[in-house]
C-alpha cells in the first residue's frame, strides 16, 4: 500500500467533517433518504443520453446506409425498447449508478435487448437483414460499458477526495464500534464516512474519530412512559446534529439489542434520519443473503458458497475451451518467447515447479523461466531479506531474476504456459494464486479454506496490486472469492486484468 493511499485514507473522515461539519446546535444538511444526493445529479441523465444516442444514431444510420425499412421507427422502438429495460433494472437509479464498473450489467442488458427486439421481429414480420441489426445494436453496448466505466471511475475519484460521500455516525459498544470504523476507514469504494461515534458506556472506539455522544451502559426502562424516562432520549440524533451527520450505523451488541434497538430506531426515524444496521457479517454479497421473519423476529440466512451445479459447470467448460483457444491464437508469442528466454541466459526455456491444487492436491505448474536455473538453491541466502510476511516471499530486486524475466513478470507474460494447466483441469482462468507446498505447510485451518476451490490463471490478487499486496491482504482477498466467486465476477477479474497488467503495478 503506498504512502498515497494511506495518507488519502487516513485524512478522508477529516476532510468530511471540514467540508460538511454545519456546526454544533445545526440540524444536518438535509439529503434524500437513500442518501444519493450526494453524489449530485448529472450521472442519471449523462447514462440516460448515453444510452437513447447509443442507439438511436447507429440504428437509423445503419438502416438508412443498407436500405432496411424504416430506419427512423426501428431506431425509436429500439431506443424505447433499450432505455425501458434499463431503466427496469434500475441502472439510473443515483443510489446505484457508479457503484460498479456497469460492464457486465451493459452485457446483460443487452442480450435482453436483443431477445426482445427478435420476439418483436417475429411478431410484426419485419425482415430487415440479421447483421446489419446485430451490427446496429453493438454500439449501444459499447457506448453504455464505456459510460458506465467512467461515471464510476469519477465516482471514485471523488469519493477518494471525500466527496459524493455519506457522513455517518455509528453507535454501539466500544470494540465492535471500532471494529467498523476500521473497516470503513481502511477502504474507499464505498460512501460511507465515520465522522462521529456514540458508545454504549465507557471506552473510545477509535482514534481520530470524534465521541460525540454516550449511551448509558446499565437497563433502560422497559417502557418509554416510565416516570425516570428514557436515558438514551436524545443522544443520538442530538450527537448527529453536532457532527453534521446524515445517516446513523448501528452496531448491535449485548447492551444494545431487542427493545432498546426498536426504541433508538424510533428516535433515529423520527429524526428524519436514515438508519442502518451492522449485521456483523464481512465479507458476504447481498446475493448470497435471504432476510426473512418468524415470530416478529428478523432472521438473516447465508447461502453456502457454490461448490457445485450448473455455474461450476459452465465455469469448468469456459476454463477448458478458453485456455484451448488460447494456447492456439498465442503460440506464436509463445515461440518468439521462448526465443528471448533461450538467448538471454543458459538453461531450459519451461520452469516447472510444484504447488498444491484444489483440496491440497499437488500439480505441476509450468512457467516460462524467468531466473537463473539454480533459483531455488539461492532462495535459502535470501530468507534474511524476504520483504513479504506470512508464509510468502517477494523481493523487489531478487537478484535471481534475469534480463527478460524482469520483462515478462512485468508484463505477466511469464505465467501464459499455465494455460497448459488450465486445460488439464489442475487450474482454473480466475481462482487463488496456487501456493508452494512450504507455504502450505504453514497454513492454519484459516489459510486451508482458499484450497477449496481451483487456483487461477488470474485472480483477484492480479487486479488488486499483486505483490504490494501484504499476506494479509492476499488472504482476505483469496477468502473473499473462495466463499462468494460467481461466473460474473470471474468475467470481471478476466476484464480487469488486462488493465492491471498494461499498468504493470506490482509486478516483480
Amino acid at each position: 500500500m503506498s504512502g498515497t493511499t494511506r495518507t488519502t485514507r487516513a485524512t478522508r473522515a477529516a476532510r468530511a467533517v471540514r467540508h460538511g461539519d454545519p456546526g454544533i446546535g445545526r440540524p444536518p444538511i438535509p439529503g434524500p433518504p437513500d442518501g444519493a444526493g450526494a453524489k449530485g445529479r448529472g450521472y442519471a441523465p449523462l447514462a440516460v443520453a448515453s444510452d437513447a444516442l447509443g442507439v438511436l444514431v447507429p440504428v437509423a444510420g445503419v438502416y438508412h446506409l443498407t436500405d432496411q425499412g424504416r430506419p427512423v421507427l426501428s431506431a425509436v422502438v429500439a431506443c424505447s425498447a433499450w432505455l425501458v429495460i434499463r431503466a427496469g433494472h434500475l441502472r439510473y437509479v443515483r443510489r446505484v449508478i457508479g457503484e460498479s464498473r456497469g460492464l457486465l450489467a451493459a452485457a446483460h442488458d443487452w442480450a435482453l435487448l436483443v431477445g426482445v427486439l427478435a420476439l418483436l421481429r417475429v411478431l410484426t414480420g419485419e425482415n430487415s437483414a440479421i447483421g446489419a441489426a446485430l451490427a446496429a445494436l453493438l454500439p449501444a453496448l459499447l457506448l453504455s460499458a464505456l459510460t458506465g466505466a467512467l461515471i464510476h471511475h469519477r465516482l471514485a475519484a471523488r469519493r477518494r477526495a471525500a466527496e459524493a460521500v455519506r457522513r455517518v455516525l455509528v453507535v454501539g459498544e466500544a470494540d465492535p464500534v471500532a471494529g467498523v470504523t476500521a473497516r470503513l476507514a481502511a477502504r474507499t469504494d464505498h460512501p460511507y464516512v465515520v465522522v462521529g461515534t456514540v458508545p454504549v458506556g465507557a471506552g473510545e472506539p477509535a482514534d481520530g474519530v470524534p465521541v460525540t455522544g454516550r449511551l448509558t451502559s446499565g437497563p433502560v426502562p422497559e417502557r418509554p412512559s416510565a416516570p425516570e424516562g428514557d436515558p438514551d432520549d436524545g443522544v443520538v440524533t442530538g450527537a448527529a446534529r453536532r457532527c453534521g451527520a446524515d445517516l446513523v450505523l448501528v452496531v448491535p451488541g449485548s447492551r444494545l439489542t431487542g427493545d432498546r434497538l426498536r426504541r433508538l430506531s424510533w428516535q433515529v426515524q423520527d429524526a428524519g434520519l436514515p438508519l442502518m444496521i451492522s449485521s456483523g457479517l464481512g465479507d458476504v454479497p447481498p446475493r448470497r443473503v435471504r432476510v426473512s421473519t418468524a415470530a416478529g423476529l428478523q432472521l438473516i440466512q447465508v447461502v453456502a458458497p457454490t461448490r457445485g451445479g450448473p455455474q461450476l459447470l459452465v465455469k469448468h467448460l469456459v476454463d477448458r475451451v478458453g485456455a484451448a483457444l488460447g494456447l492456439v491464437l498465442l503460440a506464436p508469442l509463445f515461440a518468439v518467447i521462448a526465443l528471448l528466454v533461450r538467448l538471454d541466459s543458459r538453461g531450459p526455456v519451461l520452469f516447472r515447479q510444484l504447488r498444491i491444487g484444489r483440496r491440497g492436491v499437488p500439480f505441476v505448474m509450468w512457467k516460462f523461466r524467468s531466473m537463473v536455473p539454480d533459483a531455488d538453491r539461492l532462495r535459502g541466502t535470501l530468507e534474511e531479506v524476504n520483504e513479504q510476511s506470512g508464509p510468502l516471499f517477494k523481493m523487489r530486486r531478487d537478484p535471481r531474476v534475469t534480463r527478460v524475466g524482469r520483462l515478462l513478470r512485468r508484463s505477466s507474460l511469464d505465467e501464459l504456459p499455465q494455460l497448459w494447466n488450465v486445460l488439464r483441469g489442475e487450474m482454473s482462468l480466475v481462482g487463488p494464486r496456487p501456493p508452494l507446498p512450504e507455504e502450505v505447510a504453514r497454513y492454519g485451518p484459516v489459510e486451508h479454506r482458499r484450497l477449496d476451490v481451483r487456483p487461477g490463471l488470474t485472480g483477484p490478487w492480479q487486479v488488486e496490486g499483486r505483490s504490494e499486496l501484504s499476506w494479509e491482504e492476499s488472504l482476505a482477498l483469496d477468502l473473499s472469492y473462495t466463499d462468494n466467486w460467481s461466473l460474473t465476477g470471474d468475467l470481471d477479474v478476466l476484464a480487469r486484468t488486462a488493465r492491471a497488467v498494461a499498468g504493470g503495478r506490482g509486478a516483480y
